[in-house]
């Protein structure tokens, strides 16, 4: 293949591959999908946690070797683009993707915390991700932080907050210390979405941060015994 032809199939790509900045509806509609079906297998499943933590893991080694292979063998790239293109953002056509780092988060996740403080922040980057980047590409007039806006960062408290309600009101006794927690626990997720600003990814930062916050909030806010 020639340098023109190269140059050729690789500006086709960017035809497919979107910026950060777009609604990119697709990704996002994946993201939730794959994440509940995942949520879905792990609630109904009667293995242990650790089981499902492994397999995970699994996942994140797999995709972490997949991209490094990818950087380094073009033929391979080209492939995986050819296939996941309208998944992938520009910013990942010649580097790592989210897809290891998603894992990674949701494996560390199952092996950390509880299983309800575990289940909570995976629910939190299946649903407040999104759904928080959806409202600040459309609305996100106010910047906070390079790429975040105060109209998603809203949108991701009251996700976190919402989910967080309605997950502790079918597990728990009612109370006022359940709309506590959420309310916290809204905050937090909020916040951990927003850590991405410095070059971390948020399928990272959102299940362990957001894990990590609602396990110490737990113990001032007991929730979950």
């Amino acid at each position: 293949m020639s340098v023109s032809q190269t140059q050729n199939y690789d500006s086709s790509f960017d035809k497919v591959l979107h910026k950060r900045s777009d609604l990119h509806l697709l990704r996002k509609i994946w993201h939730i999908s794959t994440g509940s079906i995942g949520l879905l297998l792990f609630t109904r499943s009667p293995q242990d946690q650790q089981f499902w933590g492994f397999i995970v893991l699994g996942i994140t080694l797999a995709g972490f070797i997949l991209d490094i292979t990818r950087t380094r063998l073009p033929f391979i790239n080209r492939l995986v683009l050819k296939f996941a293109g309208p998944l992938m953002r520009r910013s990942e056509r010649d580097g790592m993707s989210g897809l290891p780092f998603y894992a990674l988060g949701v494996s560390l996740s199952l092996f950390f915390y509880d299983r309800n403080i575990a289940i909570l922040s995976v629910m939190f980057l299946v649903f407040s991700d999104p759904l928080s980047s959806f409202f600040g590409v459309l609305y996100g007039k106010d910047k906070i932080l390079p790429n975040k806006s105060l109209q998603g960062a809203v949108a991701g408290f009251f996700t976190c907050y919402l989910i967080t309600l309605f997950y502790t009101m079918n597990h728990v006794t009612l109370g006022n210390h359940i709309l506590i927690f959420a309310v916290v626990a809204g905050m937090i997720g909020a916040l951990s979405e927003l850590v991405s600003a410095f070059n971390v990814d948020d399928n990272l930062t959102i299940p362990v941060l957001s894990g990590l916050g609602m396990t110490v909030l737990n113990h001032f806010v007991t929730v979950f015994p």
